[in-house]
């Protein structure tokens, strides 16, 4: 079978698809014929060597965190899959995996998968994995969003940022969006009751706002003063300037901001599924790449400016 793996830390250019063998599930595990997965921020992290105390020096490395696909086999003391079962699911974001989401084949806990919503594609369903699982925690278990709340979603057009527009729409939010104003009438499509430009457009001319969903990791001391008494804050961009943002807002209490890896289990991702499947979330996809061109994939996540996802088809 064939897998993107690293080679080494670097540029994306370190990644390779190489002939592995196929692994085979252990107790409690399932093996997945994968279809799709897509191309995530925690990817190009790790491919870049910025989360070596965490996946080591030792190579090849896997990529690919999340996963859509085919139930195989399951392994022992596993209940409620058979084989041709759909699925979505994702490896640990904090292990080591050598074969991992984008691969022919990927074996995983049963308890990191859940039945993929119907009447979707697999690319689609792909795209939603991780950026619809992050959105949903941030805005449910995070920041608890209440229904009628003002709700600031920055970096709306990015895979986090259109899951999270989505579903502070379908929890009762009162959305504003900030994005480049060229992607204004998707994101009201979407469920965005304003769409503020982000060029042109500072955190002091904006707000309060009871919720930040923040997903670009910069000047989050300046958006989370524009909270309203009460008001929290998440971001799921993570740099070192943003750590060092988060310990210092920590004397703030309840406006502190918060952040969070997103780590879904199969309760996650089945709710994920009910949004998806009562029309609540949908999947926006910039680009589809082939397995082999995952490092193209990786060269388009990071030069940005894209709406969506960009996601690597695994098998026709």
């Amino acid at each position: 079978m064939k897998a993107a793996q690293m080679t080494s830390y670097g540029a994306p250019d370190v990644l390779r698809i190489n002939d592995v063998d196929r692994p085979a599930p252990d107790v409690g595990e399932v093996l997945v014929s994968v279809e799709a997965s897509s191309v995530n921020g925690h990817d190009v992290i790790v491919r870049a060597g910025e989360l070596k105390m965490v996946s080591g020096r030792r190579f090849p490395i896997g990529a690919g965190l999340d996963f859509a696909g085919v139930v195989v086999e399951s392994g022992a003391d596993v209940g409620g899959y058979r084989a041709g079962d759909r699925v979505w699911g994702m490896v640990h974001p904090r292990q080591r995996h050598t074969i991992a989401g984008a691969a022919e084949y990927v074996v995983v806990p049963a308890d990191r998968i859940a039945p993929a919503p119907a009447g979707i594609s697999p690319v689609d369903a792909a795209s939603l994995v991780v950026a619809g699982a992050t959105a949903l925690i941030a805005l449910r278990d995070s920041v608890h969003l209440a229904g009628g709340e003002r709700v600031l979603v920055r970096g709306a057009a990015g895979g986090v940022g259109t899951a999270a527009v989505q579903l502070a729409h379908a929890l009762g939010g009162h959305v504003t969006a900030l994005a480049r104003d060229r992607d204004a009438q998707l994101l009201t499509d979407l469920g965005a009751d304003e769409v503020l430009d982000y060029g042109s457009t500072t955190s002091d001319q904006i707000g309060p706002f009871d919720v930040i969903v923040d997903t670009v990791g910069s000047e989050l001391h300046c958006y989370r003063s524009r909270l309203a008494k009460g008001g929290r804050m998440v971001t799921v961009g993570l740099s070192a300037g943003a750590l060092a943002a988060i310990a210092a807002s920590s004397v703030y209490g309840s406006r502190r901001i918060r952040t969070f890896s997103a780590n879904p289990d199969s309760a996650v991702l089945r709710d994920l599924a009910d949004h998806v499947t009562s029309s609540a979330l949908r999947p926006v996809v910039h680009s589809v790449y082939p397995l082999a061109d995952i490092a193209a994939a990786h060269e388009a996540f990071e030069r940005g400016g894209v709406v969506g996802k960009h996601v690597v088809a695994v098998s026709a």
